[in-house]
């Protein structure tokens, strides 16, 4: 009965092409457009209930408290929950991928089967990424979930007291969910009747070796930008916890940007997006992405202009010199 019931999905997804992962970031990104144009335009007139789903962290809602929203709210501390989850699921999509290129076959039935049920169908699943690529792309975006799987676990430091909504929760398995996902559903061997091509570094163009190194940069910054916020928190000659109050931070990337950790996230997911450029989900990634952090950005330098009298004129938001 399950399997006649799986089977009928699979035939009215490829039938319509629906594909589920384009749908999520679609949502997603009309979601933050809209709902974050209205926080930054009109929040005072919106009902408490948006205000305190949409706010978290720092710029948390701070009025009265809807008693419906507040029963959905969870730990801050959570976020790390999701980046155990990314740190598992971009290894075993790495470990595919290099398989397969490796021994030369198709990826596993189960694989495809996968893709097909999340990606739009066999029939509308094409070839549109080298293994080339796609191994480089994979390699990438694990370096990044490793990276926030570390210091999300083992170096940040969370408030007890900060919440924020189940939604974004949730959204964060999604994200990783259906990027690394989206690195597999149109690369070679990933599409059902193809075969891997070989790897080999000759094959990267010039643009590609530059996106590799604009990515490591702004990786290895968005850490050096994490550390100092960590840092505030700690006591400079033992290392222990001091505070877990917002502080003014200080230093590298602040000098310009309120949220730099947050322009360094779209850097990298914008490498990544023109690494797949024919890939239209991972173009969706990008402007979730982006949409995203630019929202968080804003309310974030909202804060910090309220909350510190002095704050630096010269620094803006998330983008140097313009936003």
């Amino acid at each position: 009965m399950l399997l006649a019931i799986i089977s009928s999905i699979e035939e009215l997804i490829d039938q319509y092409k629906i594909n589920l992962t384009q749908l999520a970031f679609c949502i997603f990104i009309t979601t933050i457009v809209f709902f974050g144009s209205l926080m930054t335009l009109v929040e005072s007139h919106l009902p408490n209930s948006i205000r305190q789903s949409f706010r978290y962290g720092k710029h948390s809602h701070k009025g009265e408290a809807d008693v419906l929203i507040s029963y959905l709210e969870v730990p801050k501390a959570w976020f790390k929950h999701f980046y155990i989850f990314a740190f598992g699921w971009s290894l075993l999509a790495l470990y595919l991928l290099a398989s397969s290129i490796a021994n030369q076959t198709t990826a596993p039935e189960y694989a495809l089967r996968f893709l097909d049920l999340v990606c739009g169908g066999p029939s509308n699943r094409k070839v549109e990424i080298d293994s080339t690529t796609a191994l480089l792309g994979a390699v990438l975006l694990t370096l990044q979930c490793i990276r926030r799987f570390y210091e999300t676990n083992f170096v940040q430091i969370f408030s007890k007291k900060s919440k924020m909504n189940l939604s974004h929760y949730a959204v964060g398995f999604v994200h990783y969910f259906g990027s690394i996902v989206s690195l597999l559903s149109n690369t070679s061997g990933f599409v059902r009747g193809t075969q891997p091509n070989e790897f080999s570094l000759k094959n990267l163009t010039q643009l590609q070796v530059v996106y590799l190194l604009v990515f490591l940069f702004a990786w290895q910054q968005q850490y050096s930008s994490n550390m100092i916020l960590v840092n505030l928190r700690k006591d400079a000659k033992t290392g222990a916890v001091k505070t877990e109050q917002h502080l003014l931070p200080q230093g590298g990337w602040f000098t310009l940007l309120s949220s730099p950790h947050m322009f360094f996230e779209v850097v990298m997911y914008f490498c990544l997006a023109d690494l797949f450029t024919p890939v239209r989900t991972w173009k969706l990634v990008f402007l979730w992405v982006a949409s995203n952090q630019t929202i968080n950005a804003l309310l974030t330098h909202q804060w910090y202009k309220e909350t510190f009298k002095d704050y630096p004129k010269r620094r803006r938001a998330i983008l140097p010199y313009l936003l």
